[in-house]
């Protein structure tokens, strides 16, 4: 079975900017996927949402997730995480993780920044534990 620790996953996931598509599920049992902006922790996939928003939400109500990540051009390839997720809003764990993200996506330069911006309260730090992985690297070979 294929795990974050793989290190080809691992180095899709790390790779670049890729947004995670994070599927949950709507109070109603709809299904809703919305882009989050993700760091790799160990084994866990980790991201920042507000507590009061519809994934905040979604997540205290039915803490099973999805994530999927894509390649849209050629070879194409996608890494699934699917899981269960934990999340804190401990201080000092929120302006790491938030600064961390900020990082990846908006530069060192701008890490402090986003990191002041996205780690104060009523955000959360949310990790995904994954119970699955499924991964196609080269959907052209």
């Amino acid at each position: 079975m294929a795990t974050i620790r793989d290190p080809e996953i691992r180095a899709f996931l790390e790779a670049g900017t890729r947004t995670g598509k994070l599927g949950f599920t709507a109070s109603d049992g709809r299904p809703l996927v919305a882009p989050v902006w993700f760091v790799l922790d160990g084994d866990e996939v980790v991201f920042n949402t507000g507590k009061d928003t519809a994934k905040g939400r979604a997540i205290a109500r039915d803490p099973r997730l999805v994530l999927c990540v894509d390649l849209p051009e050629p070879p194409y390839a996608f890494v699934q995480v699917q899981g269960v997720a934990v999340t804190s809003e401990e201080p000092g764990e929120l302006l790491r993780t938030a600064t961390e993200i900020g990082g990846r996506y908006m530069g060192r330069d701008r890490a402090e920044e986003f990191g002041r911006r996205n780690g104060v309260p009523g955000e959360l730090v949310v990790r995904i534990r994954p119970t699955k992985v499924i991964a196609a690297l080269d959907m052209t070979g």
